[in-house]
């Protein structure tokens, strides 16, 4: 019975020390983890390129550096919603790429929002280079975030 009590004992307490030593290595890989930025797809090219189109066509009404209003939550008197920023406070990271070119190029789905569509403005090529001006706003945590969803957006 000494034994067997002994054994249990022992058991638990390197199973308690197993447990301690893995929860200390993932705390450490996780911190390195966030720790490095996600590498971003774009280059400072596309980012130069970007600041004009958006200054140009977008900074009206998402505002000079993509912050937009206070409110941009609250809908307007029309019942939609105002020009969410942009710069990594909104919900832009919410949305893979495909959807954030999609509702440029297009404007807002389902009468949301108040935005047009620029596929009579924009190239192709100027959309992806304002999307690559606006990311740069965003922390490096914020885009590690979206592009672990554009990753996963990818696969479905």
């Amino acid at each position: 019975m000494a034994a067997s009590r002994s054994f249990f004992l022992y058991a638990g307490i390197l199973t308690l020390a197993c447990v301690l030593s893995v929860g200390r290595v993932i705390a450490q890989s996780s911190t390195a983890a966030d720790a490095a930025p996600a590498e971003r797809w774009y280059s400072p090219e596309h980012v130069a390129r970007g600041a004009p189109v958006y200054a140009e066509n977008c900074a009206v009404c998402h505002g000079q550096n993509g912050e937009s209003t206070k409110n941009w939550r609250q809908r307007t008197d029309d019942g939609k919603f105002p020009p969410p920023p942009i710069d990594g406070t909104g919900h832009a990271w919410h949305h893979p790429f495909k959807v954030l070119a999609a509702q440029i190029k297009f404007g807002t789905p389902g009468g949301l929002g108040s935005m047009v569509g620029f596929a009579d403005k924009l190239s192709d090529e100027q959309i992806i280079e304002v999307i690559a001006w606006f990311q740069n706003k965003w922390p490096d945590k914020v885009y590690a975030a979206w592009a672990e969803l554009e990753v996963r957006s990818r696969s479905n």
